[in-house]
Parts: C-alpha cells; sequence; structure tokens
C-alpha cells in the first residue's frame, strides 16, 4: 500500500497463508464489445477481498467473458448470457482456496442495454 489516508494493509499472521494465494484467475474478454471496463471492476473486487489473488486477461472471441480458477472453467457469458455477480466469484474463489471443488456460476446480471 502507498499509506494513503483510510487504507489498511492487515498481512496474515506469521504461518498463515494469506487468504487466496495460491489460486490463479484467467479471465478472457471481448475488447471491442467494451468488455474490459466489466473486466476491471471485478479484478478490482476481488483484489480488495483477496489482495495475494493472481488474476489475468487475455483477450478473447466475440461476445466472451470466460473465467477460470485453476484452470476450471467457473463461469461462460457465452453459456449464461450475462457476467457473472461479484459475490458469486469472491464465493469461488474461497472455496478454491480452501481446496472445496468448485462447480459452475450460473447466475448472472444481464449487460447492459442501452435505449
Amino acid at each position: 500500500m502507498s499509506g494513503e489516508p483510510g487504507q489498511v494493509s492487515v498481512a496474515p499472521p506469521p504461518g498463515e497463508v494469506e487468504p487466496g494465494s495460491g489460486v490463479r484467475i484467467v479471465v478472457e474478454y471481448c475488447e471491442p464489445c467494451g468488455f474490459e471496463a466489466t473486466y476491471l471492476e471485478l479484478a478490482s473486487a476481488v483484489k480488495e477481498e483477496y489482495p495475494g489473488i493472481e488474476i489475468e486477461s487475455r483477450l478473447g472471441g466475440t461476445g466472451a467473458f470466460e473465467i477460470e480458477i485453476n484452470g476450471q472453467l467457473v463461469f461462460s457469458k457465452l453459456e449464461n448470457g450475462g457476467f457473472p455477480y461479484e459475490k458469486d466469484l469472491i464465493e469461488a474463489i474461497r472455496r478454491a482456496s480452501n481446496g472445496e471443488p468448485l462447480e459452475k456460476i450460473t447466475n448472472s446480471r444481464p449487460p447492459c442495454v442501452i435505449l
């Protein structure tokens, strides 16, 4: 942290692993579709909850917003038609960091529609 007011860095006690460490997330998204902003928003929420997590982005095909945790596809916009809720992704990361089996996220919020 850069010492900005209001930000507190809390390190895990010695001998404990930082929550989310060892979990690798890859988000593949369609840049021409304008999904980069959604990726950045989601990545920020994940980093806020799990500062030690590894999150990577890569450009994907038209309409794509796919999320893998430790190599397992857990969310697909191409299948669900929307974007994941932050709370669902945070829960999947919690499960992965605890070594629990991952399930696909099937809840999704609709993409923004401009009228």
